[in-house]
């Protein structure tokens, strides 16, 4: 085996009627459930915050989508989302969950957000997916899932970095921002990201 699928946080919350629905984020599953019939490695990440997490703008008596400075930088505050434990946090009903042989949860320090699933936003704390992959034979890691222009890139971008090859399926994943979106699709391209 050398190529692992990863399925980026296709949880209740990133789709529609969640607390930080990305439009249409619903609309991917069928695909993303086909990508995980055809791999022999799934990997799912799941966004897991507690209850007061640094990166919710409730935290900070802020409206969401301002920005905090934290201990690591300027963070995005977002509405509270994906709370351990909470209908929000759960995968999507229809996704194909049994198929996975690893679930990393991410952003559970209540101090550190955590776009990427190799590697929390302080990027210094590592998930243990890089060294994982490597324990099974992974040299190719395949992503799809929420949203493009965060977790998803941002864990390709550091798929990359780390030194394996990358490609992204496109049609199974959802953006939250058209512009951001097509930054980060160009920057994928430009770090040597397969965009299929």
């Amino acid at each position: 085996m050398t190529t692992a699928l990863l399925v980026i946080d296709v949880q209740n919350d990133f789709c529609p009627g969640g607390a930080l629905a990305v439009p249409d984020g619903d609309a991917i599953v069928a695909s993303v459930n086909r990508l995980i019939a055809g791999s022999s490695c799934v990997v799912l990440t799941q966004d897991w915050h507690p209850v007061g997490h640094a990166s919710f703008a409730s935290t900070h008596g802020r409206d969401p989508f301002t920005t905090a400075e934290l201990s690591y930088g300027e963070q995005v505050l977002w509405p509270d989302h994906c709370v351990q434990g909470t209908r929000g946090a759960a995968f999507h009903a229809d996704l194909d969950i049994d198929a996975a042989r690893l679930v990393i949860r991410k952003g559970h320090d209540p101090r550190i957000d955590s776009y990427s699933a190799f590697q929390e936003n302080d990027r210094a704390t590592s998930t243990g997916l890089a060294g994982w992959l490597r324990e099974v034979g992974v040299e190719r890691v395949e992503l799809c899932g929420l949203a493009t222009d965060y977790c998803v890139a941002y864990s390709a971008l550091d798929a990359a970095t780390l030194g394996f090859e990358v490609a992204v399926h496109t049609e199974a994943c959802r953006g939250i921002d058209a512009a951001g979106v097509a930054a980060q699709l160009a920057a994928m391209e430009a770090a040597g990201v397969a965009l299929l």
